[in-house]
């Protein structure tokens, strides 16, 4: 084996990889077996910390950087000039094991250029996936991505290898994918999409009848859309997520702001910012939709498209339904309480539990996690509350800014007017 040759495919391939922002906890369930290597058992294995504080890795690597297709927002696209590098299945294999034993990572993300077509390419992602499983006997978390336009019988064997899957939509709209990448074709994401979908719901039924049955993507499947790069409304983007979640099953959808790295006309020009903001407004509203009972549509609206880059979209609706507040925690409604800026789910759950008991008071609600400082200003306590006297300021919106700080806020700015 040339090894020179394999450290420089795995730095071309790993940096390759890191526009895929979509890597995510594994929510699957496979235990470790007597005479085989890993457990994806628990609550995560991804760049990022899990629910319980561990930080975990993994390999994220491309199988190949080659691709056929000319997307104008992709750095692997086939008219850019770069390095191009392709693992073999076995290479992909060796490093994943020998990674595992060395302690540096807890499982696989796999993705891939498209070389020659869908399936030749989705079908050695499979092979990498069944060669760990079958002949490895590694029961570690392994992510793979499903390929545009891949066969039935691909994906169902790749369902059955790896922990979950992804298939990246890209640009949200169709519009923008036509313009950005004319070569390809939205339905074409779809149907594995859908198919995989499809697998899981009747997995979990055949599960109630048959004690034993074939895991099929335990971890669901989630997708990507890229931010920015098309000129695609927070309203569009939000309803595309929507529509994904409640037709699709999606476990998560991730927003990627739009990093140049490319001259086109048809994309923004390279001294453009990462709108780095925007992405995380955009995740903040995800998390509205999917834990706190928000409706996309109220969220945004066609009169308001765009998220509130200065507060986050939960402030932002509080503050156009003031007529809704305050709110008494002793008799509001969990979903209610929710909506109080400062309040997440689990001080909700606390709250509802806590107030049973007794007349709850702002100390209290410090207490069970609440971001008081910005809570107070909604909640009519029985004994009184001196702060909702600014319910009806005008400047209400620059005081709660004000008592908060933004982890984007620039903290070098004031060294750098020295230079």
């Amino acid at each position: 084996m040339n090894f020179d040759r394999l450290k420089e495919k795995l730095e071309i391939l790993a940096d390759a990889a890191k526009y895929d922002v979509s890597c995510s906890s594994s929510g699957g369930s496979r235990k470790n077996k007597k005479g085989a290597l890993g457990d994806s058992s628990a609550s995560g294995i991804c760049h990022t910390y899990t629910e319980d504080g561990r930080c975990v890795s993994l390999l994220k690597v491309l199988l190949t950087n080659h691709c056929i297709y000319d997307c104008a927002y992709c750095v692997s696209r086939s008219s850019n000039d770069i390095k191009r590098a392709a693992f073999t299945v076995e290479e992909v294999v060796d490093l994943t094991i020998n990674f595992y034993r060395r302690n540096y990572i807890e499982g696989l993300f796999l993705s891939s250029g498209i070389f020659k077509n869908a399936d030749t390419t989705m079908e050695r992602l499979v092979r990498v996936a069944k060669k760990l499983r079958l002949e490895e006997n590694f029961n570690g978390y392994i992510h793979l991505k499903s390929i545009p336009g891949a066969s039935d019988i691909l994906m169902k064997e790749a369902a059955l290898y790896a922990d979950r899957l992804s298939i990246n939509i890209e640009i949200p709209t169709e519009s923008g994918l036509k313009l950005l990448a004319p070569e390809k074709n939205r339905q074409d994401m779809l149907n594995p999409m859908k198919y995989i979908q499809s697998g899981i719901t009747q997995y979990k039924e055949e599960k109630k009848i048959f004690r034993k049955v074939p895991k099929f993507a335990p971890a669901g499947q989630s997708t990507q859309m890229i931010v920015g790069a098309t000129n695609e409304n927070d309203l569009q983007i939000i309803k595309v997520a929507d529509h994904f979640y409640k037709n699709y099953n999606l476990k998560r959808v991730y927003y990627s702001g739009y990093v140049p790295v490319l001259e086109d006309n048809r994309l923004p020009a390279l001294t453009t910012a990462v709108p780095m903001l925007r992405e995380n407004r955009l995740y903040q509203s995800d998390w509205l939709m999917r834990f706190y009972g928000f409706k996309a549509d109220e969220i945004l609206d066609p009169q308001m498209p765009f998220l509130d880059l200065e507060v986050d979209p939960k402030l932002s609706w509080v503050l156009r339904h003031l007529d809704q507040f305050p709110i008494n925690l002793q008799s509001a409604d969990y979903q209610m309480i929710l909506r109080i800026p400062g309040i997440g789910v689990k001080t909700a759950k606390k709250i509802v539990s806590a107030r049973r008991f007794q007349v709850l008071t702002i100390e209290n609600l410090q207490k069970l996690g609440a971001a008081v400082n910005r809570a107070k200003y909604f909640i009519d306590f029985n004994a009184g509350n001196v702060f909702l006297r600014h319910l009806t300021d005008f400047n209400l919106k620059k005081l709660l800014i004000g008592g908060s700080t933004s982890k984007f806020q620039d903290q070098f700015s004031q060294q750098l007017t020295l230079f």
